[in-house]
């Protein structure tokens, strides 16, 4: 079956995320975190490690299943992992396979009953599902599957695949093959039962997924970061298409999708979502975007005093363009870490500069300096507009903004909550256009070949994989392959 999107009605409610943009968005969103464990006996405790390390991918609700073979123990609540997961609470969750999430929703309300992992009974006995990104067809699947006499629970469009599953006349693994040959999108699927572990990633691998061992225990995680925490053995990455069946005979390795892609990961993971410290595709987080840093001084130089990166994502190419020019790096900005969940409404002032409650400048650094402003990416341009402003009133003498990824134009259909294009700012003016309304002395972007470099690295044979860059331009959504070999109709 071909995964391929055919350009179609964008605006018509039959895709999942389509600009979805939260109001005052100016960021783009990490899509979820999934983390599974299979026989250990302290499947939970490795969970919550495992979550509370990927909480940089969804902070709006968590949740985790375990079995003990017999039945399933489960809790999901709004909010933080520390805060939804207690003490008393975690001694109920027995069990040696588990599955959990952290969620940032991207289709679905930002309600408790589509948190996940989601849970159902069926006719084999208890299904529990997570993932990490968005079915794409998921609206038209739930159309029909509601003719049929298919009642949902959830908005979430990960419910599709329990339908499709509890429908089917096939065993589990057969019938799980058969529902990820009718689903198209963006995804990382955990699918347990009371004695069963499925794994599986789309066919392009949009969505990283890797697998690591503790002991004689398989765990699955969105980033390495997690098995590193928990001090487990990365083995590898989960592969495009790829099926894995862990139950009590073993690991089993299987395809749902037997054509060979290369896998096409997302961009954004190396440019922001991921943390510093995570491996993807052979490829460190920090070193990638050290190189990004680099490559955008060799592409964009400009003379100044001092270079800082908007923390915290972007502190690593900021490092490597102070290394690349020899321009000193200063922590011009600190970022004010306790503001995410705040339940006291700020003044309207310091709502209208909200920027200052996340960021402050460092006036004695700033003061007076010519400023190179390392950040990640522009979305709608406010975010970025209120930070120069910030350096400005602080002092600083030029802002010139270094974008160490290329213009965002196109709204992402696979996971990421993005605005509608209309809402994008590099989908509307021009760079020139850009900088004026920013207040920037200059802007520039990285180039995407430069962008390509920089995840490569030096050693080329290390990398394994391509990347997706539709949301950056026109001419890239269908080279997802370094060689452009690879197509990919995204109707982006």
């Amino acid at each position: 079956m071909s995964h391929e999107l055919t350009t179609g009605p964008l605006w018509t409610g039959d895709y999942y995320n389509e600009g979805s943009g939260k109001e005052g968005l100016d960021k783009l969103k990490e899509e979820c975190g999934v983390f599974g464990v299979f026989k250990h006996p302290d499947a939970a405790s490795l969970s919550y490690y495992g979550l509370h390390a990927l909480q940089h991918r969804g902070e709006e609700s968590a949740g985790m299943c375990v079995s003990d073979g017999n039945e399933f123990h489960y809790h999901r609540g709004m909010g933080l992992v520390k805060e939804v997961f207690t003490k008393d609470l975690m001694q109920t969750l027995t069990g040696d396979i588990s599955i959990g999430h952290v969620r940032y929703s991207t289709s679905g309300d930002s309600k408790l009953t589509n948190a996940q992992p989601l849970v159902f009974k069926y006719r084999d006995g208890d299904l529990a599902v997570a993932t990490n990104g968005n079915i794409v067809n998921a609206p038209t699947i739930r159309r029909e599957l509601e003719q049929g006499g298919s009642i949902f629970q959830t908005t979430s469009d990960t419910e599709v695949i329990a339908h499709l599953i509890a429908r089917s006349s096939k065993g589990l693994v057969e019938a799980a093959k058969d529902a990820f040959q009718r689903i198209v999108g963006g995804y990382a699927f955990l699918i347990m039962t009371n004695d069963k572990l499925l794994v599986a990633s789309d066919p392009h691998g949009l969505r990283p997924l890797t697998m690591g061992k503790l002991g004689d225990a398989y765990l699955f995680a969105s980033e390495t970061c997690a098995l590193e925490t928990i001090g487990a053995e990365l083995i590898r990455d989960i592969e495009p298409g790829e099926l894995l069946v862990l139950d009590a005979d073993g690991l089993h390795e299987d395809r749902f999708d037997h054509h060979k892609h290369r896998k096409a990961l997302c961009a954004m993971e190396y440019i922001y979502f991921a943390r510093p410290d995570s491996d993807m595709n052979g490829a460190n987080q920090h070193a990638a975007r050290k190189r990004m840093g680099s490559r955008m001084a060799i592409e964009s130089f400009v003379d100044a005093d001092l270079v800082t990166g908007v923390p915290d994502s972007s502190i690593s190419a900021a490092i490597g363009y102070a290394e690349q020019t020899g321009i000193p790096y200063e922590m011009g900005m600190i970022k004010n870490k306790y503001t995410g969940r705040t339940f006291i409404q700020p003044s309207q002032e310091l709502r209208e500069q909200g920027v200052k409650m996340k960021l402050s400048a460092v006036r004695r650094v700033v003061e007076g300096k010519r400023v190179v402003m390392i950040d990640d990416s522009i979305v709608r341009g406010t975010t970025s507009r209120r930070i120069v402003n910030m350096l400005r009133d602080a002092g600083a003498t030029e802002v010139h903004v270094r974008i160490t990824s290329p213009p965002f134009k196109n709204p992402c259909f696979y996971g990421i909550d993005t605005p509608d294009s209309r809402e994008l700012i590099a989908s509307q003016l021009s760079v020139e256009e850009i900088c004026r309304e920013i207040n920037a002395d200059s802007l520039e972007f990285l180039s995407p070949d430069g962008l390509i470099a920089s995840i490569q690295g030096d050693n080329q044979d290390d990398y394994k994989g391509g990347l997706c860059l539709a949301c950056f331009d026109n001419d890239y959504p269908t080279r997802l392959d370094f060689g452009g070999e690879e197509k990919f109709g995204c109707s982006c």
